[in-house]
């Protein structure tokens, strides 16, 4: 589909609305057929630059959200005959770019809805259908300490009272005690079990839907001791070394948390391992209203470090050896080192969503250096949005996905117009350099400052304003809230990021095991306690976060369109198009929809609203998780 969508030359798009213009459409088409006309030179432009391969993820992604929203599960035998019939009408109508294109979307948006299908019938596992205290047996696949308590996932080896076909394959418990044992032990208890909560408000946040992928069935807290007893059978390879792993990963986060102490080693530990619970609610409020909340997440910025550690590292170690520089491709077997590393480091801080978007990514970017081809391109960021709809497709939904997309797009749009402005004065500069220049002085002062600017402070803040555009309706839609001092928050968290967290989290983990790296993590807390104090400075500023109300359903649509017209566009006319589709999304912002009175689920929380506008909720004691949403 790639090199049919890259090498058609024929079927103009502005020939074809000509004459549709010229035909029996009338006089009103023929008015329109100027404007039209621009339309069709500007996608002429866009096919050139191979920009509508783009869409072909969008639209992969549609179907995606399309499948979810479906009130009863699609027919899979619609849905693949389609997506192969959209995909052959392609191929025969490859001469006619308008309709080759839109068949490939088509084809892209059933693959995208086959995809969700198939995702779903791979994960289906039971989901309990009402509370009960059960029994249970099975080993504790991973298990996450807090500052009183801790949760841990059980995969369920047996359950009293539940038959095979009823008893979930992984459950979430919560316990009161910091227990004595970690990931791997085969554990027996006696649990509270209640079905995953549905979304407390349409449109709401559905926790059900994320356990249902992540073959969750059921939630509860334990009741009585656990005993630890013999494991009937093994867990299997992949699981011990996921276990063991996790073991590493607590082991690492106490030893963090106890050394730098308190807030700022809570943080540290999330940085380096993933680990976020043993964080405070008051430091998690701190770091949420100055708007650096990723500053506790395993993202892009510490996948493409750690990769970029890696890579510059080997490859300026090899260049030692006058030999291996001349001889030999030593960018590209440092390209295969940062690749192994960066694999190492997604599975060693747990392997989330977001540092599997990262991954595919920088992997991506990686085998272009492997190739010999341009490594930072929104062609490869397509790419890897179609391997996560590929492979976890119900991760489209998520605010990880959303956020990291948007930003990481809106940042390569920047490098992209960066390139195109740079060719562009070089040529002027090759124009102008026979001519006569006045204040010689002053221009070439003018010539060495603007570069350093614009790389250096100028850059990073219009590179900020721009991934926080891009991704202020997703944080809006997902998080009702927006934190107008990002512009200040973003660059302290890229200071942390860059200079303390992960060049130490690689050399403490290397230090480790040998006992030295006690410096090292309080050179990471040293970090982390500067941040933390600008960060209770920001908050306390006026209107640190702006609270915002509902969306209408359809508004995050229009918005989403927006940002993506006018990031993955070139042509200024295409880009202009973002303007209507923001104006939709943003009236659709302000019609959210309005309640006096809410029913969880399973009604056992109420909330209604009082006289003075706020909610009151009734049966906060039962339901916490109905009151917070």
């Amino acid at each position: 589909m790639i090199s049919v969508l890259t090498c058609v030359h024929g079927g103009s798009v502005a020939n074809s609305i000509r004459l549709w213009a010229s035909g029996k459409a009338g006089g009103f088409a023929i008015k329109l057929a100027p404007l039209w006309g621009v339309f069709g030179r500007a996608f002429e432009t866009e096919v050139a630059l191979r920009r509508p391969f783009l869409w072909l993820p969008v639209a992969a992604g549609t179907g995606v959200v399309l499948y979810l929203y479906a009130d009863r599960e699609p027919s899979l035998w619609l849905i693949a005959p389609a997506a192969m019939a959209f995909g052959l009408l392609a191929y025969f109508a490859r001469a006619n770019r308008l309709a080759f294109c839109f068949l490939c979307g088509f084809c892209a948006l059933f693959a995208g809805e086959l995809s969700a299908a198939l995702r779903t019938a791979r994960v289906a596992a039971p989901v309990l259908d009402k509370i009960r205290i059960v029994a249970l047996q099975g080993f504790i696949e991973e298990m996450d300490f807090r500052r009183n308590g801790a949760r841990f996932l059980l995969r369920v080896h047996s359950a009293e009272g539940l038959a095979s076909d009823e008893t979930p394959f992984r459950v979430r418990l919560t316990m009161r005690r910091t227990p004595p044992f970690e990931a791997g032990t085969y554990v027996s208890l006696k649990a509270r079990l209640l079905p995953p909560a549905r979304a407390s408000l349409p449109g709401g946040y559905d926790f059900a839907r994320d356990a249902w992928f992540a073959r969750l069935g059921a939630v509860g807290n334990v009741l009585g001791r656990i005993e630890v007893v013999a494991a009937p059978e093994s867990p299997g390879l992949a699981a011990s070394a996921m276990m063991a792993i996790d073991r590493g990963r607590n082991s690492l986060a106490r030893r963090i948390d106890t050394i730098v102490g308190g807030d700022a080693g809570a943080i540290a530990a999330a940085m380096v391992t993933g680990k976020r619970d043993l964080l405070s609610n008051e430091a998690k409020e701190t770091i949420r209203e100055a708007g650096i909340f990723h500053i506790i997440t395993i993202s892009g910025i510490q996948m493409t470090l750690v990769a970029a550690i890696f890579f510059v590292g080997v490859r300026r170690l090899l260049a030692l050896s006058q030999t291996l520089a001349l001889s030999y491709p030593i960018k590209k077997w440092a390209a295969l080192f940062a690749i192994a590393g960066a694999i190492f480091y997604d599975i060693a801080t747990g392997s989330r969503v977001g540092t599997e978007r990262a991954l595919f990514m920088t992997l991506i970017m990686l085998t272009s250096v492997l190739l010999d081809r341009q490594a930072l391109t929104m062609r490869n960021l397509a790419i890897a949005a179609a391997l996560v709809i590929l492979i976890q497709p119900e991760a489209i939904m998520g605010a990880s996905f959303q956020l990291s997309f948007a930003a990481v797009a809106a940042l390569v749009a920047v490098y992209e117009a960066r390139m195109t402005a740079a060719e562009a004065g070089r040529e002027e500069t090759f124009r102008l350099s026979a001519r006569p220049v006045e204040g010689e002085r002053r221009r070439r002062a003018l010539e060495i400052l603007t570069p350093h600017l614009r790389r250096g402070p100028l850059g990073l803040l219009f590179a900020t304003f721009c991934a926080t555009t891009a991704t202020a309706s997703f944080m809006a839609y997902n998080f009702h809230e927006l934190s107008p001092y990002v512009l200040i928050g973003n660059p302290l968290t890229l200071t942390v990021i860059e200079i303390f967290a992960v060049p130490g989290a690689l050399a403490g983990t290397l230090l480790y095991p040998l006992g030295l790296d006690v410096f090292v993590w309080r050179y990471i807390g040293l970090g982390i306690d500067g941040v933390m104090w600008a960060a209770r400075g920001i908050g306390s500023w006026p209107g640190s976060t702006i609270h915002l109300p509902a969306f209408a359903p359809w508004a995050i649509v229009f918005l989403s369109l927006a940002v993506l017209s006018s990031v993955l566009w070139r042509t200024a006319i295409l880009h202009a198009t973002a303007l209507p589709l923001a104006t939709l999304g943003l009236l659709g912002a302000a019609a959210g929809p309005t309640f006096d009175m809410a029913v969880a689920p399973a009604g056992d929380a109420v909330a209604f609203r009082a006289a003075d506008g706020r909610l009151a909720v009734i049966g906060r004691g039962r339901n916490s998780f109905s009151t917070e949403q």
